[in-house]
């Protein structure tokens, strides 16, 4: 009986030793959960949190007894996304999935560089986040010039587009891109009318849309950071009568675009990065997010496939340092919900835009970027 009640002493004490050496590994997301933003935001936060739900799910990872995260609101905001960078700096997280806006991105990737925490961003498109040779970004999105590409393919190939008139709203993201595409036009044959500028939080368009209406271009381009707001100018624009193919980008693409433009939706076309529903990873991530979250948003899965390369690379690694778990993002191919991929050395993971068209009220596969052919 002693022998017995020493072996279970001995026992305890190995558990109780084992626990005490446990860590918990700390991830920290940042994205826009608050303001005309909150949508997309609050999908990327939500992504994050399926992802460590399904690795839990799969028995975690050795050395670790617990995965946290710390959601922290940048409301697309720089200074507000450095204050939640060093936040989550001092809260000791291992990594950061975020930003959204590159304009938070860019300046909150840096303050986490200086200590060497690594940030994999779900949908900051703009090219300078991977191009200042920082060794702790990694995009899971695509890049604003691929996007670019893409929606100029469209417009020449398909469209036969001769004239376009674009609008932004003076974001890192909205004009960069808007910029990329007025560039491209002159090669593509396309004859640029007026390229206008909003602000963020306007509500009234009739301004800009004036002088869109009376220029009566084949293309109008809307590069906004988010699909309220663009829902909101798409429904100005079909009252005030523009007669125009409509194209967006992958910012306004969301599916409360629709719920809020609804029949006003119909007809317009979007550029997105492809994501096939029926692989086994997009299943997985389904299962998981749709009882707690409902339908996914249009950056969820990014925010999902960011979180999971990173605990893979860290489980690969045996550690959270910056440079193992760094050789093991760039060893490693993933496939992923969004899509499959492997991080170059710069960070980016490519990107695979096509262009998607509202119809009944739902988003359909139209055209293949990549293959100049319709789906």
């Amino acid at each position: 009986m002693k022998r017995i009640l020493a072996l279970i002493l001995v026992l305890a004490m190995t558990l109780a030793s084992a626990s005490a050496f446990a860590e918990t590994l700390k991830l920290g997301s940042m994205s826009p959960l608050t303001g005309p933003y909150a949508a997309d935001g609050n999908d990327i936060a939500n992504g994050v949190r399926t992802a460590i739900e399904v690795v839990k799910a799969e028995g975690g990872i050795p050395g670790f007894d617990d995965i946290t995260l710390s959601a922290q609101d940048t409301a697309c905001d720089p200074r507000q996304a450095v204050a939640a960078a060093n936040k989550l700096i001092n809260e000791e997280v291992a990594a950061v999935i975020g930003a959204y806006c590159s304009s938070a991105t860019l300046p909150a990737s840096e303050t986490l560089d200086e200590e060497d925490i690594i940030m994999l961003t779900p949908g900051s498109t703009n090219e300078k986040v991977t191009e200042r040779g920082l060794k702790n970004i990694f995009r899971t999105c695509g890049r604003d010039d691929d996007q670019s590409k893409a929606a100029l393919r469209f417009m020449k190939e398909y469209l036969k587009a001769k004239t376009i008139y674009l609008v932004d709203d003076k974001t890192a993201y909205s004009q960069g891109l808007a910029d990329n595409v007025e560039k491209g036009c002159p090669a593509a044959g396309i004859k640029v009318l007026g390229h206008e500028h909003v602000n963020q939080g306007d509500k009234d368009f009739s301004a800009v849309l004036t002088k869109v209406k009376a220029a009566k271009p084949d293309v109008f381009y809307v590069s906004l950071q988010n699909s309220a707001t663009g829902a909101l100018l798409i429904i100005q624009a079909k009252r005030m009568g523009i007669d125009a193919v409509y194209l967006a980008q992958d910012a306004v693409y969301h599916p409360q675009l629709i719920k809020i433009a609804k029949k006003d939706a119909n007809g317009m076309f979007l550029t997105f990065g492809y994501v096939d529903p029926n692989t086994p990873s997009y299943k997985q991530f389904i299962k998981f997010y749709e009882p707690k979250y409902g339908k996914p948003g249009a950056y969820s899965t990014y925010a999902y496939d960011s979180a999971m390369a990173y605990m893979a690379a860290v489980k690969k690694a045996g550690s959270t340092d910056l440079d193992k778990v760094r050789a093991a993002l760039l060893s490693m191919e993933f496939k992923g919900a969004s899509k499959s991929f492997k991080y170059k050395e710069n960070g980016d993971s490519g990107s695979n835009y096509i262009i998607r068209k509202i119809e009944n009220g739902k988003y359909v596969d139209f055209w293949n970027a990549q293959t100049g052919k319709k789906y």
